[in-house]
This record gives C-alpha cells, sequence and structure tokens, in this order.
C-alpha cells in the first residue's frame, strides 16, 4: 500500500481497524462498486463525493482481497459502462470516467445488479463478495430490483446498499424494504443491508463508514454457509 498507494494508507489502516473488529481478518472476499448516475447525482460527482468513496471501498478491499482491483458498474436507467479501479491508478478515476459516459437518466436497480451477478459468475470466484451499492434515491422498478435480489441470494454475494440524499425522502423506503423482505418466503437467506449516510456522506468519519459497510456481512456469511451457499 505505501508503495502503490501512499494517500490511501490512512484510509487502509482505519479499514483494518474495522475488519479486525467484525472477526474478518481471515475472510477473503471480492469487493464491487456500483455508482448511481440518475441526474439528481450530479453534485455529488461534482464535489468529489463518488472519488472519495471509491477510494475508500478500495481501502477496504486491500484487507479482503489480494488483487488490488475493485469493479466498478456504473448505472442509470440502464447499465452506463462498468471499469477496475486499481490501486495506484485510482486518482481522480471516478470523477474522469463520470465525465466520459454522457447523460445521465433514472434509476434502475436491477440492471447493475444483473451487470454485477454476471461478471461474478464469469470470474469463476468461489470467494464471498461483498458489493457496495450506491444510490440517491429508490428503484425505477422496485418489483424487478426485489425480483433481481430474491434471485441472487442463492449465490454468495452480499449486497449493501448506501443512500445519499434526504433522510426523509420517501424514495429510500423501497431501499428499507429491500433490506427486510422474508426470509424464507422471499429469499433463502438475508443477502442485503441498507444505511443511510445523509445529505453530506463526505463528511462522516471513515471509521464510521466502514463499521457501517461491514455490519452486517458477518452474519450474511455464517448464514450462507449454513444455506450452503457458501462452501
Amino acid at each position: 500500500m505505501q508503495e502503490r498507494a501512499p494517500d490511501l494508507v490512512n484510509l487502509y489502516k482505519t479499514a483494518g481497524t474495522s475488519v479486525r473488529r467484525h472477526g474478518l481478518e481471515d475472510v477473503q472476499a471480492a469487493v464491487y462498486l456500483v455508482l448511481d448516475r440518475s441526474g439528481s447525482m450530479r453534485p455529488y460527482y461534482r464535489d468529489g463525493t463518488m472519488q472519495h468513496l471509491a477510494e475508500q471501498v478500495l481501502a477496504l478491499s486491500a484487507h479482503l482481497d489480494d488483487d488490488g482491483t475493485v469493479p466498478v458498474v456504473f448505472f442509470f436507467t440502464d447499465v452506463d459502462g462498468s471499469t477496475d479501479l486499481t490501486l495506484g491508478k485510482h486518482r481522480g478515476r471516478i470523477n474522469k470516467l463520470h465525465e466520459n459516459l454522457g447523460h445521465m437518466g433514472r434509476t434502475n436497480y436491477h440492471w447493475a445488479m444483473d451487470e454485477v451477478i454476471d461478471h461474478y459468475m464469469e470470474s469463476g470466484s468461489r470467494c464471498p463478495a461483498l458489493v457496495i451499492f450506491q444510490t440517491d434515491g429508490g428503484p425505477t422498478s422496485r418489483s424487478a430490483a426485489e425480483r433481481y435480489l430474491c434471485k441472487a441470494a442463492r449465490l454468495p454475494l452480499f449486497w449493501q446498499f448506501i443512500g445519499f440524499g434526504d433522510p426523509d425522502d420517501n424514495e429510500f423506503a423501497s431501499l428499507c424494504k429491500l433490506d427486510t423482505l422474508a426470509v424464507p418466503a422471499r429469499r433463502i437467506v438475508d443477502n442485503a443491508g441498507f444505511f443511510h449516510a445523509g445529505r453530506t456522506p463526505q463528511a462522516i468519519p471513515d471509521h464510521q463508514l466502514f463499521e457501517q459497510l461491514l455490519h452486517e456481512f458477518p452474519d450474511w456469511l455464517n448464514d450462507a454457509r449454513t444455506a450452503d451457499i457458501l462452501q
């Protein structure tokens, strides 16, 4: 880390504290990042919030995954683009990609979820995956998002949703619904978590963000092993 990304050393150390606190120091897991590019997200790209989140996720992934790379999926009405965020080549990467992707649309979770599922299946990985899914509003099609989340419950993927924006916005009722879909009536295990990062996510202390990102992941790992989703 000191050689490849010295600017992330402090983030890496802070993430490591949370990893150890949650008993994950011996866990190997892929880490994905899904980023919302709906029209209302413009201010968060403009002020550096999205780049900062990507760097936090990259620092966390360095503890869980040994390749120094986080697959990133941008979505709006459809999947907008995908890339790899790599240690040492991360500086300004998110904003540059965002600027090159063009217009911004609505908020369809399910196409981004499908992209992650396909990427994971094609990778041939047998390790669990932590999918950090950022958005500033509910899905355009709640039924499609629910269907994909339930479909993915039999795969070793845990979806950690992060909400940006007004915590009183009714848009986030759909995310709360995804987080609480019935088990086992709708899905074999609880494979999702949700927390709201507020109007100014970049102001959240790093240690608090890492605690939230990992809060439900250990319980899912245990449940997934019990259900034979993980070997």
